[in-house]
C-alpha cells in the first residue's frame, strides 16, 4: 500500500544550477552463444537513449515497470556499469574524459543508497566501521577521536543515536538499517545521491519516516537526488520533476504536479490510473487503463514507438516511426506522435 497523502515539501528549497547531464545514454549487455568459442548473437538494450538533467537541490524521480532500465541508469551514472554510448557530464566534465584527480572527486561527490537495507550492510562489521569505511577509503578519516565524532554526527543526522555505532546490523530494524546506509552515503559530503528504490523493502509507516529523512537532509545540505522507484505515491511525495521510463527509454518528463494533473503519454496515463486513492467513492468511479499484452523483450524491442504493441491509441505511424522526446508546448516533455 503506498503513502496515503502525497504533499509538497513543507519548506521552500533553493534549486540551483545544473549539476548532472545525461545525454543519449546507452547500456547494452552482449548475449553470447557457445561454451568455448563464444560469439555474440545479440544484445540486451537495458538502457537505449536516455537523456535528462539534474540541478542542485532538486529531486528527479525515475519511475517505470520492473526491468525498464531504471536501476541500470543509476549504476551507469555511478560508473558501476560501463556505458555503451552517450555522455554523462558531472559539474561540466564528461565522465569518460575525467583525469584521475577528477574521477576521485566524482567518486566522493556522487553516492548511492541501495534498495536492500539487509544486503547492503556487512553483517560482520560494526555500524561505526560501516559508516567510516568511505572516509578510510578516501583518506579522510583522521585519528580515532575524529572518526568517532564524525560517525556520531552522521548517525544523529539520520535520526539515530551515537551509541548505536557499537552495534552490528542485525541488531537494527529495516528502517534503521536504511538510515545507516544513508549515513554512510553522507560520510563524504556528496552533492548527488542516487537512491535505488530505497524504501521499497520497508513497511508503509517506515517508508514515510525514511522519505522524511531524505527530504530533511535535502533542505539542510542542498543535496540532489535521482530517486528511482516504482511506487508512484512515494515519488510524488518527494520529487520536483518525474521521468517515466519504458523499455529502456524515457517517454515523459514533467514537473510533479503537471504530470499527476495531466499526464500526456498513454503509458504514463496507464501507470497513474493504477495508483489507488484513499477515497472509496472516487476509487469506484475512476476509470482504469488496462494494458494488453506483456512488456516486449529488451533484446528485440519493437520498431517505431516501443509502446505501440500495448498502446490503446496506437496509430499506423507508431509501428515504424520512433517519436522523439520533445516539448508538448508547456515544458512537459513527451515522446508520442499524438503531440507532434
Amino acid at each position: 500500500m503506498p503513502l496515503a497523502a502525497p504533499a509538497p515539501a513543507p519548506s521552500p528549497r533553493t534549486i540551483g544550477r545544473e549539476i548532472l547531464r545525461v545525454q543519449d545514454l546507452k547500456v547494452h549487455f552482449p548475449v553470447t552463444r557457445g561454451v568455448v568459442f563464444k560469439r555474440q548473437v545479440g544484445s540486451v538494450k537495458a538502457v537505449d537513449g536516455v537523456s535528462f538533467t539534474l540541478r542542485q537541490g532538486e529531486t528527479l524521480g525515475l519511475v517505470g515497470e520492473s526491468g525498464c532500465g531504471k536501476s541500470t541508469t543509476g549504476l551507469a551514472i555511478l560508473k558501476m556499469l560501463a556505458a555503451s554510448g552517450g555522455h554523462i557530464d558531472y559539474d561540466g566534465t564528461d565522465l569518460a574524459r575525467m583525469t584521475r584527480a577528477q574521477e576521485k572527486h566524482f567518486r566522493r561527490s556522487v553516492q548511492m543508497v541501495y534498495q536492500d537495507p539487509f544486503g547492503s550492510l556487512n553483517p560482520r562489521m560494526k555500524v561505526r566501521d560501516i559508516v567510516a569505511e568511505p572516509l578510510e577509503i578516501h583518506g579522510m578519516a583522521g585519528d580515532r577521536a575524529a572518526v568517532r565524532a564524525r560517525v556520531g554526527e552522521l548517525l544523529e543526522m539520520v535520526g539515530l543515536l551515537p551509541y548505536m555505532a557499537d552495534r552490528y546490523p542485525h541488531e537494527f530494524s529495516g528502517g534503521q538499517r536504511q538510515r545507516i546506509g544513508i549515513a554512510r552515503a553522507l560520510a563524504l559530503k556528496p552533492g548527488v545521491i542516487v537512491c535505488d528504490e530505497p524504501v521499497s523493502a520497508l513497511d508503509v509507516s517506515i517508508q514515510a519516516q525514511v522519505v522524511n529523512v531524505f527530504m530533511d537532509l535535502q533542505r539542510r545540505l542542498g543535496l540532489s537526488y535521482l530517486f528511482i522507484a516504482h511506487d508512484l505515491a512515494v515519488v510524488r511525495h518527494i520529487s520536483d520533476r518525474i521521468a517515466v521510463m519504458y523499455l529502456g527509454r524515457i517517454v515523459e518528463i514533467a514537473d510533479r504536479d503537471a504530470l499527476y494533473a495531466q499526464p500526456r503519454h498513454p503509458y504514463t496515463q496507464a501507470l497513474l490510473s493504477a495508483v489507488p486513492v484513499a477515497n472509496v467513492q472516487a476509487e469506484r468511479q475512476r476509470k482504469r487503463i488496462v494494458l494488453r499484452g506483456e512488456v516486449p523483450s529488451p533484446m528485440h524491442p519493437p520498431s517505431g514507438c516501443r509502446f505501440h504493441t500495448r498502446c490503446p491509441v496506437a496509430m499506423e505511424r507508431c509501428k515504424s516511426q520512433e517519436p522523439a522526446l520533445r516539448d508538448s508546448g508547456d515544458g512537459q516533455m513527451v515522446a508520442c506522435h499524438l503531440y507532434d
